[in-house]
């Protein structure tokens, strides 16, 4: 699901794609800077929803912009006119909960037997963030075994010829998903109820309960079954694509953004379909039901600057509860979990 450099040109030429392209993050093409240093191509963001400026802005004059109306049964949860069965809850998720999650997200989301996308390469492998946070680097014992080193042990094992290894800190880094619950399987396209898991852990199946109940059909209550959380950095970008392995689309897609400001691409039922573009802030939610279910969405770009990227709460928070190690990842990250009903 993360974009491939490769795009054919006839993919060039849908509303979606060219969408993607406009916010897609470019540097200034000056040869003498490195890419750290390289300035990002300004781009135009007046066409960007922004719900938590709607928000704030509706709850002092009660007006919404063109296309926008509030559900219903909450004023706080906004929904696009010609997306039926789309939600977005700016704000939804406090700093305490998103602090909570990005941690989980880092030391036990990952953990075996959930998958990650490094299983295969390494196989399971376990403790990654506490892992690079002491410095240790994953060595290769035998074929099919890896194992973490620290210290003079991992500088020695590290210089013998035959043993190939990975710095822990490089694999948190190239981290891009993790499966919970029932785990899905990639390469298939579908969900293996065979493979060993973990499930979902019982606050965040209620938190997810509590947000989907909104989009649910009436008398019926969302079943938190599997999620899938993405991991995304520097230049990362998740191209526009359908959730469609669950069984029944009518329920919803619970999906909680944690870290850097992100662009959202919402297309239609067909690439085709322009799509609209809105900023996810850490602690925004949004539900994805019926309808809505069956139209392609993408992430063409995270902000990681300090003038975007707007966690400086967020930061000051991590910092303060759970040291630097965290918030150093989150000030260039974004983590997004998935919580799908299944079955």
């Amino acid at each position: 699901m993360y974009e491939s450099a490769n795009v054919s040109d006839d993919a060039d030429r849908t509303a979606f794609r060219r969408a993607e392209k406009q916010y897609k993050l470019y540097y200034e093409q000056n040869s003498k800077l490195s890419r750290k240093k390289k300035l990002p191509k300004p781009v135009d963001l007046s066409s960007v929803f922004d719900f938590n400026s709607i928000s704030q802005d509706f709850n002092k004059t009660g007006v919404l912009p063109d296309g926008i109306r509030v559900a219903e049964s909450d004023s706080q949860v906004f929904c696009i006119e010609n997306r039926p069965g789309f939600y977005f809850i700016p704000g939804a998720l406090s700093l305490e909960e998103q602090c909570k999650w990005i941690k989980e997200s880092l030391t036990s989301f990952p953990q075996p037997p959930n998958r990650t996308n490094h299983n295969a390469i390494y196989g399971p492998v376990a403790d990654l963030f506490d892992s690079a946070k002491a410095n240790k680097v994953l060595v290769q014992e035998d074929t099919n075994r890896w194992k973490f080193y620290g210290g003079e042990e991992a500088i020695a094992k590290s210089k013998q010829r035959s043993c190939k290894s990975v710095l822990a800190s490089v694999l948190l880094r190239k981290l891009r998903w993790s499966t919970l619950g029932l785990q899905f399987d990639w390469s298939k396209r579908n969900y293996d109820v065979s493979l060993p898991h973990n499930n979902i852990p019982d606050a965040l199946c209620q938190l997810a309960k509590t947000h989907a109940a909104i989009a649910m059909p009436a008398g019926e209550e969302f079943r938190p079954e599997g999620a899938i959380v993405n991991y995304f950095g520097l230049g990362d970008t998740l191209g526009g694509h359908l959730d469609d392995m669950e069984a029944d689309w009518s329920k919803p897609i619970v999906s909680m953004s944690l870290g850097c400001k992100a662009i959202f691409l919402l297309g239609g039922k067909s690439k085709e379909d322009p799509p609209h573009a809105m900023y996810l802030r850490s602690g925004d939610v949004v539900l994805m039901a019926g309808d809505a279910r069956e139209c392609y969405h993408g992430v063409p770009r995270i902000f990681i600057d300090e003038e975007n990227a707007d966690i400086g709460a967020l930061e000051s928070e991590l910092s303060h509860e759970s040291g630097q190690y965290f918030a150093e990842y989150i000030k260039t990250s974004r983590i997004n979990i998935n919580i799908r009903q299944v079955f």
